[in-house]
């Protein structure tokens, strides 16, 4: 496709909700602004079987919700509002993402100039739920997402959009396999890709992000939705992409955690010398020192500079946690997968 023609290709937004009465005050205007202003062509919001006032929250804003037509989850109520969707583009956005005012031109832009299938962007610095866990978990989606701006190796459906002829190409989500918040825009990336498409991720299109992150939604999201389903993804597939939270780098990361937590185990035992322990907290330091100043850079916005580095050395910390029992899920996946070929 040509620049010229990407750039005035129409826009459909879609953005699926499942009991999102809280957020679509928030989400919902700026989109509504670029409607009117003639930034997007429709926004269409698909209830998928809400209990909550969210379909009267969205009327009250001044959108007559799509109704899934029953509980299918975020792909299958993406897939039914692409059906009926008249732009020549379509732009996922999650319902508690709140996108900036410049989203709709920087993705025109980036979708006329690198001539992409697919777009994607990141989160902002500025997560509102000021908690811990929800400051690491948003500010770390945001430092994979920033740092490497260009080429990608999948999707993103926070904030991405793609080219509807490659979406109907490509089957859409699959919904059937993932019936909840998962891994489906993941793996339709990788479809994207197995079809010799391209896909672009742009940090310079940006959302706040309001979810609130707890222990237990943490987890649950990480490991279950996420961690389980794509360690199979990747094993029955082509293997692991150099790419995002999942690349080399990554990788030698994870494996210094796990040396990480067993030499402090070893030294709390004294069977091993706490030297051995030391040289492993240096080696961790180091290897996370970019997602050190990444924490501590975002915090320094909103808080003095002992308070948001004594942030970034709890969230590298607890990142290694993170690499620890993702880690263990990916080497579970591969035992299941080795099992089940006996």
């Amino acid at each position: 496709m040509h620049a010229t023609a990407a750039s005035s290709a129409r826009i459909s937004v879609i953005m699926p909700v499942y009991n999102g009465a809280a957020v679509l005050p928030a989400s919902l205007p700026p989109l509504l602004a670029m409607r009117d202003a003639g930034e997007i062509a429709e926004l269409i919001v698909v209830d998928d079987g809400s209990t909550d006032d969210t379909v009267g929250v969205a009327r009250r804003l001044g959108i007559v919700p799509m109704s899934s037509g029953g509980r299918l989850g975020p792909g299958g109520a993406r897939n039914a509002a692409a059906k009926v969707a008249i732009g020549d583009v379509l732009w996922f956005v999650d319902a508690d993402v709140v996108v900036h005012a410049d989203a709709a031109r920087l993705l025109s832009d980036a979708m006329a100039t690198t001539r992409a299938a697919a777009v994607f962007g990141c989160y902002d610095a500025h997560p509102p739920a000021k908690n811990f866990l929800s400051q690491y978990k948003n500010l770390v989606h945001r430092y994979y997402h920033e740092r490497e701006p260009g080429e990608a190796a999948t999707f993103w459906a926070g904030c991405g959009a793609i080219r509807k002829d490659a979406f109907v190409a490509s089957g859409g989500f699959d919904a059937a396999r993932y019936p909840y918040p998962s891994i489906e825009d993941i793996e339709l990336g990788y479809r994207l890709r197995s079809r010799g498409l391209s896909i672009v991720l742009d940090p310079r299109i940006q959302g706040t992000h309001l979810k609130e992150w707890r222990l237990g939604n943490l987890l649950h999201t990480d490991i279950i939705r996420r961690a389980l389903p794509w360690s199979r993804l990747i094993l029955e597939r082509t293997g692991v992409h150099d790419a995002l939270n999942v690349g080399t780098v990554e990788r030698i990361n994870a494996l210094l955690a796990l040396l990480l937590l067993v030499s402090l185990v070893l030294a709390a035992a004294r069977v091993a010398p706490l030297w051995v322990a030391v040289a492993a907290i240096i080696a961790v330091a180091f290897a996370n020192h970019r997602l050190f100043t990444a924490f501590r850079r975002a915090r320094k916005i909103v808080s003095d500079p002992v308070s948001a580095t004594l942030f970034a050395i709890a969230a590298v910390a607890f990142h290694q946690i993170y690499y620890v029992y993702s880690g263990a899920v990916f080497a579970w996946c591969w035992l299941e997968r080795r099992i089940s070929a006996t």
